[in-house]
C-alpha cells in the first residue's frame, strides 16, 4: 500500500512533496495510518487534533494519543476543544453537523494563520461510496453522485483510491495502533447505518459490488468533466457581462432540451440550486427575482440579470462635495473644473453647468421616490423613475445609478445618462464649472 500510495501522490499530489502541510488525526484507523504513510515516505506535515467532547474521557485520550503521535513523529502538534452539543443547540443543528462546521472553521483559521498551505484528511474509498449514498437518498445530480471530492480548495484527500479493508489489512501488518470512537458502531447515524447495514448488503450481492461502484464513480467524474466543459462554453455563449450586472437572453436560455441540468449547472456556481424556481421566474413576469447568499437573480423584460450582491450600493449614501472641491475619487471618481467658456462637447459622461445657478455643497447619491428632472433635450419635467423606465435601465443599474443634485436637492446630472437643462450654460453665463465622470 506504500507504493501505491507514493505513487498516488506523485501523479495526483505531487504539491504535497514539495510543501508541508497538515494532517487532520482524529485518533482513528484511517487518519493514523495516512500519518503513518505520510511518515514513511518522508513528507513534512504536522498533525492537528479537535476534541469535540462528546464522550468524556475517551474524547481526551484521543487528543492524547495523537499528541503523543506527533511527538513520536516529531512533527508539530495543533489542538483546539470545543463545546460542540452547546454549539449545536444554539445553532439549531445536529451534533454532527456542529461538529462538522466547527472542525472546518478551525481547519481554515489554522491554514490562514500558519506557514500551511494545504490540510490532508483521510477520506477513503468506502466514505465517499456512503457519500454517495447519502446524497442519493436525498436526492442528487452528478456532483453529488462522485462521492467526496479528491480536492477542493486547500483540502485534499489522498486516500479515496483505498478501501477501509486495504487500510485496516495495511495498519495489521505494520502492527499500527489507533484508537476506536464507540460512537462509529451506532447505526442511529445514518451514514453509520450505511455503512453498516448498507454496504455490506451491496457487497453480497457480487464479489467486486463495491469495487464496481466506486468504479462508476470514477466514470461519473469523467462525465462530469465533459459536462463543465459543456456549461463554460454554453455560459461563454449566454452570459453577457454589463457595467452593473451579468445579462442572460431568456429566448436562447429556455430553447435548451436539457433545461434543468443546464440551468442548474449555470447557476448553482452563484448559490442557485433551484432549478424549477429559475424556471419559473424566467416565465414569470418581469421584475421576478430570486436570492442567494451572494447574489439576485432577476427577471428583466427578455432577459435574466445575474447581480453581485456585494456590488449593491446603499440607497442611505450621500456625497457632499464642497464649492472649492478639484475632485473626488469615492464612491466614483469626478473631477470638477472652473472654467472661462463650455467644455465642447458635451458627453453622457462630461457636461458643463452655469456655476451661478448652483447652491453649494453638491450631493452625490442614489435616486429616490419623488425624484424629478428637466432633462436636456426634452420638453418639461419627468419623474425620474419613468425616465430611467422609458430608457430600459435595469432595476441594477438603477441601483446603482448615482445623482448630482445640488443644495436645494435639485438633480443637476443623473451621471452617466443625462444632464438637466435648468443649470445648461447660455449666452450670458460667465462662470461655468466642467463636471467629468472617470468611472
Amino acid at each position: 500500500m506504500k507504493i501505491a500510495f507514493k505513487n498516488h501522490l506523485i501523479h495526483q499530489f505531487p504539491e504535497l512533496s514539495s510543501q508541508p502541510f497538515i494532517l487532520a488525526c482524529s485518533a482513528g484507523i484511517d487518519s493514523v495510518v495516512l500519518a503513518y504513510l505520510c511518515k514513511e515516505i518522508g513528507l513534512d506535515f504536522a498533525l492537528a487534533h479537535c476534541n469535540f467532547k462528546l464522550r468524556g474521557a475517551a474524547s481526551q485520550a484521543d487528543a492524547s494519543f495523537v499528541e503523543e503521535l506527533a511527538k513520536q513523529f516529531s512533527v508539530p502538534f495543533f489542538s483546539t476543544s470545543f463545546n460542540t452539543e452547546t454549539y449545536a443547540k444554539t445553532q439549531k443543528c445536529s451534533v454532527q453537523m456542529a461538529a462538522r462546521t466547527l472542525r472546518y472553521q478551525w481547519f481554515e483559521t489554522l491554514i490562514e494563520t500558519s506557514k500551511y498551505a494545504y490540510l490532508v484528511t483521510a477520506h477513503h474509498r468506502d466514505d465517499a461510496l456512503e457519500t454517495m449514498l447519502i446524497n442519493l437518498s436525498r436526492g442528487t445530480g452528478i456532483e453529488g453522485l462522485l462521492g467526496v471530492p479528491k480536492k477542493r480548495k486547500y483540502i485534499i484527500r489522498p486516500m479515496l483510491p483505498f478501501s477501509r479493508q486495504e487500510i485496516a489489512s495495511y495498519a495489521k501488518a505494520q502492527k499500527i495502533e489507533w484508537r476506536e470512537d464507540s460512537s462509529n458502531k451506532e447505526t442511529k447515524y445514518l451514514r453509520n447505518k450505511i455503512r453498516h447495514e448498507l454496504l455490506p448488503l451491496i457487497e453480497s450481492l457480487h464479489p467486486t459490488a463495491l469495487h464496481n461502484v466506486a468504479q462508476t464513480q470514477k466514470y461519473l467524474e469523467q462525465t462530469a468533466t465533459l459536462s463543465h466543459l459543456y456549461l463554460d462554453q454554453l455560459r461563454a455563449q449566454l452570459f453577457h457581462s454589463t457595467p452593473t450586472a451579468i445579462s442572460i437572453d431568456l429566448e436562447n436560455l429556455l430553447s435548451h432540451k436539457a433545461l434543468n441540468a443546464c440551468v442548474y449547472g449555470l447557476f448553482s456556481p452563484y448559490g442557485f440550486s433551484d432549478s424549477a424556481a429559475i424556471i419559473g421566474i424566467c416565465k414569470g413576469a418581469s421584475g421576478k427575482k430570486l436570492l442567494s447568499d451572494t447574489h439576485i437573480l432577476l427577471k428583466d423584460r427578455r432577459n435574466l440579470l445575474l447581480y453581485a450582491k456585494e456590488q449593491l450600493s446603499s440607497s442611505e449614501e450621500a456625497y457632499y462635495i464642497a464649492e472649492d472641491c478639484p475632485a473626488i475619487t469615492a464612491p466614483i471618481s469626478m473631477e470638477f473644473t472652473d472654467g472661462k467658456e463650455a467644455a465642447v462637447p458635451q458627453t453622457p459622461f462630461e457636461i458643463t453647468v452655469d456655476k451661478t445657478l448652483l447652491h453649494f455643497p453638491l450631493v452625490l447619491r442614489h435616486k429616490k421616490e419623488g425624484d424629478l428632472f428637466y432633462p436636456v433635450g426634452m420638453t418639461g419635467k419627468k419623474k425620474l423613475s419613468k425616465y430611467l423606465r422609458d430608457e430600459k435601465i435595469d432595476v441594477f443599474s438603477k441601483s446603482s445609478l448615482w445623482i448630482l443634485a445640488d443644495a436645494k436637492d435639485r438633480i443637476v446630472w443623473v451621471v452617466g445618462l443625462r444632464a438637466d437643462r435648468r443649470f445648461q450654460v447660455h449666452s450670458k453665463t460667465n462662470q461655468f464649472l466642467c463636471l467629468k465622470t472617470l468611472s
